[in-house]
């Protein structure tokens, strides 16, 4: 599974971070209004692509400093969004990086939850009256396994009624370009209006997937993504959710896809650390004394590199990581802001700033707080390489039936047995 590691991933070159200040003309003419903003991931991304932010809003006090510092008082709108909702423009684009709630069991049918009352109900009430030609939003991985897989049916049936094609794949920011398993679920929408072709007659196109990511799936399985009638029901799934997959009108379809064709050469965490870094981020003597009763492990896991731990890494804070694989996932917990990698002959943590290359972010972008709170909020941000990379995929034509090589195409019987009959003939022909 793709979410593994780098499994399936074909090396290409690197491609230039996304930043704050490089903007390129407007393709499309985007308006974007952002919920649930942080520090400006998404924004970062849609600046780059002359989108408009035409609105934002955020409840974190740090993370609006940030975002204010860095784009302007204009758009950001700090505090509970249930006190915005009516201010919120028109708009093409919404992006949210929407908190996990649980759903209640009540009051719904079977094989969903019910969602109100939560976050993520604003953003399906948002889109619901906004109904902007597209969304991008992003979570967790465990979006796809909560709840025995009725966290996410509930998503993709609330989304589904509000006649969006739904998009969803597990992606990984290391095949983004940054060093770091950072695994997450990006689930876009389009609506039917996006779409120039009459609603009764529109094809599925597949965005986040590539021809050579469906084909190396393949099977039969390939003729059933382009005919949603006969998906399956959203209320007849699983444990768990596939990392890609498709839902419109009360049905899905989905599959585990090995390969991820689009991914960059990967990044080490070596090739981002900082020349010079002070003493204070070095260990201290008293725990220097517990690196003698760590395990050697000296393996990669998922592209990270363990060197020693204890108690197979059940001790948080006790493992020591190397710096020639990737980090693991940055997280806003502040105990996980004091993992300790060997660098050179120091054992130490990471810096702010270095924080914010592995996240894809400029060095200097939370400057406006202080460098104890710029971990917390690097770590719960979104990797803005990754939302341009959907972003664009958003707003190509997509794969469709027509884009798969003849070879892959499905065959009824009749042709099969042409075929065979064929190839039977040309066998007994003499040489």
């Amino acid at each position: 599974m793709e979410g593994s590691g780098g499994l399936g991933m074909r090396n290409r070159e690197p491609e230039k971070v996304e930043t704050a200040t490089a903007k390129t003309p407007p393709i499309h003419a985007m308006t974007t209004v952002e919920l649930f903003a942080g520090i400006g991931g998404f924004r970062i991304a849609a600046d780059a692509r002359g989108f408009s932010t035409s609105w934002a809003n955020d409840n974190c006090p740090k993370a609006c400093s940030v975002y204010r510092s860095k784009f302007g008082d204009y758009q950001i709108r700090e505090g509970d969004i249930a006190e915005f909702k009516s201010e919120i423009p028109p708009h093409t684009l919404l992006t949210a990086g929407f908190p996990c709630q649980p759903f209640s069991a009540a009051g719904k049918k079977e094989g969903v939850r019910d969602p109100r009352g939560t976050l993520f109900q604003t953003v399906v009430d948002i889109l619901a009256e906004k109904q902007p030609k597209y969304f991008v939003l992003e979570n967790v991985k465990r979006l796809l396994t909560m709840e025995r897989g009725y966290h996410f049916a509930t998503i993709l049936s609330s989304l589904a009624e509000l006649n969006y094609q739904i998009e969803w794949r597990l992606l990984n920011a290391m095949h983004f370009g940054l060093p770091q398993n950072r695994q997450r679920v990006f689930i876009i929408g389009i609506h039917e209006r996006a779409v120039t072709e009459p609603a009764s007659t529109i094809q599925v196109r597949v965005r986040l997937a590539t021809v050579e990511d469906l084909v190396h799936h393949g099977g039969c399985w390939l003729h059933d993504v382009w005919q949603p009638a006969i998906w399956k029901p959203i209320n007849r799934h699983g444990v768990r959710f596939p990392c890609w997959g498709l839902a419109q009108r009360g049905r899905f379809i989905a599959a585990d896809l090995s390969t991820f064709s689009s991914g960059l050469v990967p990044v080490t965490l070596c090739n981002v650390l900082q020349d010079t870094v002070p003493e204070s981020f070095d260990f201290t003597e008293a725990t220097h004394k517990w690196l003698e009763v760590n395990t050697p492990v000296n393996r990669f896991v998922q592209g990270v590199e363990i060197l020693s731990n204890q108690g197979g890494g059940a001790r948080m804070g006790y493992t020591i990581f190397g710096i020639n694989g990737v980090a693991p996932t940055l997280t806003s917990t502040t105990s996980r802001h004091y993992e300790r990698y060997k660098v050179g002959e120091r054992y130490r943590r990471l810096t702010n700033v270095e924080y914010a290359r592995i996240q894809g972010f400029p060095d200097d972008h939370c400057a406006a707080v202080s460098v104890y709170d710029q971990y917390a909020l690097y770590g719960n941000a979104v990797p803005p390489p990754m939302v341009g990379w959907v972003f664009d995929r958003v707003l190509a034509c997509g794969v469709g039936p027509d884009n798969i090589p003849e070879r892959h195409q499905p065959r009824d019987l009749f042709t099969y047995a042409e075929e065979s009959a064929s190839a039977a003939c040309s066998a007994r022909e003499p040489a």
